[in-house]
């Protein structure tokens, strides 16, 4: 089984100026089609659960889910849990397995998260996993009125909290937003630039659905080597899932409807895969 350390497949991808993708998956269809997709296309991957798909499927059976899909994978993959302030359910999915932690504590102060994040940094670091951290909350598209985006804190917050904590991942608020952009982004490029020069430390971009392939390639240059993926997988999964309904009115065979869920979750997968430069990078990670 190529289950990895999540800081061995972003520090990679972080040397050879690469991006991971690093995909929410909402059931067992959509992990299926991920880790799929990883194979096919010979690309370590991410997949990431959010605190709401944790707690509706069940902490047991999502990783019971897990272990069953990846065993005899042949490229390296990760399992993180994303945005969650619940130190309760870190504790829990560090101590199942889980590869990686994302503490978002964006919403309290920087003072606060700083502390916090120091001790979930400490217990990681006892189960060998990796902890990604942020400072600043990020909106969601459908919640902004104009271009009001994450407030960023200065340059120097940003580093002090790097390196006051230890955190392996940063996730700094560059322009960005969680959802589907309405128009492409304006983006501070350089704030991705000044952080890994100051910190040497890779950073993930979220809400990465909707941006530019060139935008891509630009922030992947400068350092971005974790790219969240969510809004495309759901927006694969239930577009596909209303197209095969809407064709077949009359028809209800799950099993099909599932097919055509998993082939265009695969595909969407695939595409961000290579828009990341990641295609064949397996290589020795799965050795």
């Amino acid at each position: 089984m190529a289950v990895v350390s999540t800081r061995e497949i972003v520090g990679r991808a972080f040397h050879e100026r690469y991006g991971v993708a690093a995909i929410n998956v909402v059931n067992d269809v959509s992990l299926a089609a991920v880790l799929a997709a990883a194979e096919e296309m010979r690309a370590p991957v991410i997949v990431q659960t959010s605190v709401k798909t944790v707690q509706q499927l069940g902490l047991d059976v999502l990783w019971a889910m897990w272990v069953e899909m990846t065993r005899g994978i042949k490229v390296p993959v990760a399992l993180h849990l994303d945005h969650c302030p619940e130190r309760e359910l870190i504790s829990a999915c560090l101590a199942k397995g889980w590869n990686s932690v994302l503490f978002d504590a964006s919403k309290l102060s920087v003072e606060e998260n700083r502390r916090q994040c120091i001790e979930v940094v400490a217990e990681a670091r006892g189960y060998g996993a990796t902890v990604e951290g942020e400072i600043e909350g990020f909106k969601r598209v459908e919640e902004m009125t104009g271009q009001e985006v994450a407030e960023e804190q200065t340059l120097d917050t940003a580093v002090d909290f790097i390196r006051a904590t230890g955190v392996d991942i940063f996730a700094p608020a560059i322009g960005n937003a969680h959802g589907m952009y309405k128009t492409t982004p304006t983006l501070d490029s350089q704030r991705v630039t000044d952080i890994v020069e100051r910190t040497g430390v890779p950073v993930a971009l979220h809400g990465g659905t909707g941006m530019t392939a060139a935008q891509f390639s630009d922030l992947i240059a400068r350092g971005c080597a974790k790219i969240n993926i969510s809004t495309a997988l759901k927006i694969a999964y239930m577009k596909s899932g209303y197209d095969y309904m809407s064709e077949h009115p009359g028809e209800y065979d799950p099993p099909s409807l599932f097919r055509v869920q998993r082939a265009a979750v695969l595909e969407m997968a695939k595409h961000h895969i290579q828009l990341f430069g990641s295609s064949g990078k397996a290589g020795d990670q799965a050795a």
